[in-house]
């Protein structure tokens, strides 16, 4: 190919094969501008050309799909990227058999999301882009006021649903939540296709931790829930991220994805020679971008794009960069792979 674009590096790369560069891209929450569409996407789309990203990762509210039940949150009073929980639509287990499918045309958190990706498009037409949707066992987490993390807590919710109580005594209700959740996901999914998505940025969040939930227990009430969401985006590109420390990539080898994401420097985690059979999404420790160590993000690019030299790879932070990220750590990050294509 004579003239790589955007998107075709994007589709080759995540189809498993080598483009003439690796991509690169950064993501992070704006947290004063993600409460409407117009400020989301305005700011989204500035973010990119800024940079001028190879592809984008939507970062939304990160409350947006548990809002389509009806929790409350206060967007004046936010805990890092998380705003405080003000009530929950599942306030015991028992409740769980009260959630019902929601459509995404009917649903105002749902819609107004699609607005955004639909902006976004407008703004950004030749650059890829993929929305992030948490996994129904995420989704059903941040409902009842638990945290997707094996050693967090929901900002606002003081005494939640035990996990006990939600997937042992009330077990199949846990099944209906989880299939009402994965349903509706797949609705909207199928949506943001229309919208002008390209994909998604599929999160499990904390829930591949063997703290908090062991492989049986995450095989019953994640895999099967996934699947029907991933089956619904299956038009597209899809990048798994699995969160924080003994996220257990491998774990997802035979998922229906295109790439994976996960945290190469966190305990517990393989790094970059991980035997995993989706392209490889990461590589920087995300936490240096706070601390602006412009020397350790170029060491640790540069390692990455070494190790990952022969297979298709995608450059970025291990997590989504924290809120004081510095503008030279990430013209550093974007300079990584043309200062590899000038090393070759």
């Amino acid at each position: 190919m004579s003239e790589w674009s955007k998107q075709d590096r994007f589709n080759a790369i995540l189809s498993g094969e080598r483009a003439d560069r690796p991509i690169v891209s950064g993501w992070r929450h704006f947290i004063d501008k993600e409460q409407n569409a117009d400020d989301l996407a305005e700011t989204t789309i500035s973010f990119t050309k800024k940079y001028d990203w190879d592809w984008v990762k939507i970062n939304p509210r990160a409350t947006y799909l548990a809002e389509s039940w009806g929790n409350k949150y206060d967007f004046q009073d936010y805990q890092t990227v998380f705003p405080r929980q003000e009530t929950t639509a599942v306030p015991a287990a028992a409740n769980l058999w009260d959630l019902e499918v929601k459509k995404a045309a009917e649903s105002a958190p749902l819609l107004e999301q699609l607005d955004a990706v639909r902006k976004i498009r407008q703004g950004l037409p030749d650059t890829p882009l993929i929305q992030t949707v948490f996994s129904p066992l995420t989704v059903l987490l941040f409902i009842v006021g638990r945290s997707a993390y094996v050693t967090k807590t929901v900002f606002g919710i003081e005494n939640p649903v035990t996990l006990e109580s939600l997937f042992t005594e009330h077990r199949a209700a846990a099944h209906h939540a989880l299939h009402v959740i994965s349903l509706t996901l797949a609705d909207y999914v199928t949506e943001l296709k229309q919208a002008g998505s390209d994909g998604l940025f599929y999160a499990v969040t904390g829930t591949a931790h063997p703290g908090m939930f062991d492989e049986a227990r995450f095989n019953e009430f994640s895999r099967p829930y996934d699947s029907i969401v991933l089956e619904a985006a299956s038009y597209g590109k899809n990048v798994l991220h699995t969160c924080g420390t003994y996220a257990q990539p491998e774990r997802f080898n035979d998922y229906r994805i295109d790439g994976i994401s996960w945290d190469t420097k966190a305990e517990g985690n393989p790094d970059l020679d991980a035997a995993l059979t989706a392209t490889k999404v990461g590589g920087v420790d995300h936490a240096l971008f706070a601390a602006n160590d412009i020397a350790q993000i170029q060491q640790q690019a540069e390692e990455a794009l070494n190790l990952m030299n022969d297979q298709p790879f995608i450059l970025a932070p291990n997590c989504a960069i924290p809120l004081n990220v510095t503008d030279e750590a990430l013209k550093q990050l974007k300079k990584s792979v043309f200062e590899k294509e000038t090393r070759v």
